[in-house]
C-alpha cells in the first residue's frame, strides 16, 4: 500500500496593526473617549497626527493645525489629547510581548505594526488572527487588525482589507479569499495603497497606464525593473505571492539614530542652546545605551523658523568621536562643538543630534591608551538608573542638569497621564 503524501505547509506571514494607535491607546483607560472624535497632537501641540473614525467622519486631516480646529472643538465634540510618548511606547511593547507569544519569528516594524510568520491551513491562520485580535483587545485594550499571506507586501494589502470592509471581521487571510472577490478588491485600490509605493512613483506608474493594484500586478516584472528599479519589481513579484522581502528578526542594526525637538518658546542664547544640547546628549546616550550601541559620529543642528524670512540659520557641525561610544559626557562634551555658530538675538525653534557609523556595544575593545574613564565607572546607566526610578529630570550632567527656567520644552497642555509607568499617575478605579 503506497505511503500517503505529506503536503508541506508553507509560511506565511501575518501583518498585526494597531488601529488609530495614538488614538486607540488614550481610549484604553479612557472609556469616555469611546465614540468620540479624538485626535492626537503632534510635538507642542501643533497639528493632528492620528485621527479617529469620528474624527475623519468630521473632515479632518492629518496635519490639520489645531489652531485652526479648536474654536469649533466644542461645536464638533472633538476632543484634542498631546502627545504622550510614554504611554503609547508601554502599550505598544505589551502589544508586541502578547503577539510573540504566538509566534518565535517576530519581527516589531514600528510602534503599531509588527510581521510575524506563521504557519497552519487557512481555517488555522483565520482562527490564529482571531485570536490574536480578541487577546490583544480583551488583555491591552486596543483594538488591532491582522491581514495573512504568503509576502509582506499582501499581508499588509490583507490588513488593509481587513480594516476597511467589515465583512473580513477585523481579519483577512489571502488564500481564503475566494479569486473573483481578490480581483475585485485588487481592481479597486489605487496603486498608492500599495507599501512602498507613493508620491513621485505613483505619478510615473500612471504615465504607463499603471492605476490599480490589479494593473501593477500584471505587469511585467522586469518591464518595472528596467523603468523603475529592482525593488518596484520585487513589489510586484510579492504581490504575486513571490517572496521577495526577508523576515527581519532584529531591526535594531539601525544606521542612525536622530534625537530632535521643537521648542514652544524660541531659544535666543548660546546659554540656552547649550543646555538644550547637554539635556539632548544625555538623553541620545540614554538611547543608545538602551538598544545597546555605540556610536562613531556625531552630528548637531539648530534651525530657526522657516516662516521668518529676515532671519533664518541653520547651523550645523559634524564630528569625528575619538572612539564609539555611548558615554554621556563624551557626547554632550561634542554637542557643544555648535555653540560657537550660535548667534545670541536669533530666535531658534528647534535643535537635534543624528547619531551615525553605530556599532554593538562591546564589540571591539579600545586599546588601553585610549580607554573612556568615564564609561567604565557606568555613569552613563548610572544616570539611566536614576532617572527611571526618579523621572526625568531627576538628574543630569552639567548644564543637562540645571533645574528651572527651561521653558523651552515641548509644550503639551492636553497631556493625559502616564498611566502605566509613573506610580503617581496609576488609574484609580472606584467600586459603585
Amino acid at each position: 500500500m503506497p505511503k500517503p503524501v505529506l503536503m508541506r505547509q508553507m509560511p506565511q506571514i501575518a501583518h498585526v496593526d494597531v488601529n488609530c494607535f495614538y488614538a486607540s491607546a488614550e481610549r484604553a483607560f479612557d472609556p469616555s473617549l469611546e465614540g468620540r472624535p479624538l485626535i492626537v497632537l503632534s510635538n507642542n501641540d501643533g497639528c493632528a497626527v492620528t485621527r479617529s473614525p469620528e474624527a475623519k467622519a468630521l473632515g479632518i486631516r492629518t496635519g490639520d493645525p489645531w489652531f485652526k480646529l479648536a474654536p469649533r472643538a466644542k461645536e464638533w465634540g472633538l476632543v484634542a489629547r498631546s502627545s504622550n510618548y510614554e504611554l503609547y511606547g508601554d502599550i505598544s511593547a505589551r502589544v508586541m510581548e502578547l503577539l510573540g507569544r504566538h509566534s518565535a519569528w517576530l519581527e516589531v516594524y514600528s510602534i503599531d505594526e509588527a510581521f510575524l510568520g506563521v504557519k497552519g491551513r487557512p481555517e488555522e491562520l483565520l482562527a490564529l488572527g482571531r485570536t490574536m485580535k480578541a487577546e490583544v483587545r480583551r488583555n491591552v485594550g486596543v483594538p488591532v487588525c491582522v491581514g495573512i499571506a504568503p509576502t509582506k507586501t499582501l499581508a499588509k494589502l490583507c490588513n488593509k482589507w481587513a480594516k476597511n470592509n467589515a465583512s473580513f471581521g477585523g481579519v483577512c487571510h489571502w488564500e481564503a479569499v475566494p479569486a473573483p472577490v481578490k480581483e475585485s478588491l485588487l481592481e479597486r485600490l489605487p496603486v498608492d495603497e500599495v507599501w512602498g509605493i507613493a508620491g513621485r512613483l505613483t505619478r510615473r506608474l500612471n504615465a504607463l497606464g499603471i492605476f490599480t493594484v490589479l494593473d501593477l500586478v500584471r505587469a511585467d516584472p522586469v518591464v518595472i525593473r528596467d523603468k523603475f528599479s529592482v525593488v518596484v519589481m520585487r513589489t510586484v513579484l510579492e504581490l504575486r505571492g513571490i517572496p521577495c522581502i526577508p523576515m527581519e528578526e532584529e531591526r535594531l542594526g539601525r544606521d542612525q539614530l536622530i534625537f530632535s525637538r521643537s521648542f514652544s518658546t524660541p531659544v535666543t542664547t548660546v546659554d540656552g542652546m547649550r543646555q538644550v544640547l547637554s539635556i539632548y546628549g544625555q538623553q541620545a546616550s540614554a538611547r543608545l545605551a538602551k538598544h545597546g550601541l555605540q556610536a562613531k559620529v556625531l552630528t548637531a543642528f539648530a534651525a530657526t523658523s522657516p516662516f521668518r524670512q529676515h532671519e533664518q540659520a541653520y547651523p550645523s557641525v559634524c564630528l569625528s568621536l575619538p572612539m564609539p561610544t555611548a558615554d554621556p559626557l563624551l557626547l554632550t562634551k561634542a554637542t557643544h562643538a555648535l555653540l560657537p555658530h550660535i548667534r545670541n538675538g536669533l530666535k531658534y525653534a528647534k535643535a537635534g543630534l543624528m547619531l551615525t557609523d553605530l556599532r554593538p556595544t562591546g564589540n571591539q575593545s579600545p586599546l588601553e591608551p585610549f580607554e573612556n574613564r568615564h564609561e567604565e565607572r557606568g555613569i552613563g546607566p548610572l544616570l539611566e538608573d536614576v532617572s527611571r526610578r526618579f523621572g526625568h529630570g531627576s538628574i543630569g550632567l552639567g548644564h543637562g542638569g540645571i533645574k528651572g527656567g527651561v521653558d523651552w520644552s515641548m509644550k503639551r497642555g492636553m497631556q493625559s497621564p502616564r498611566y502605566t509607568t509613573h506610580w503617581d499617575e496609576l488609574p484609580l478605579v472606584k467600586a459603585a
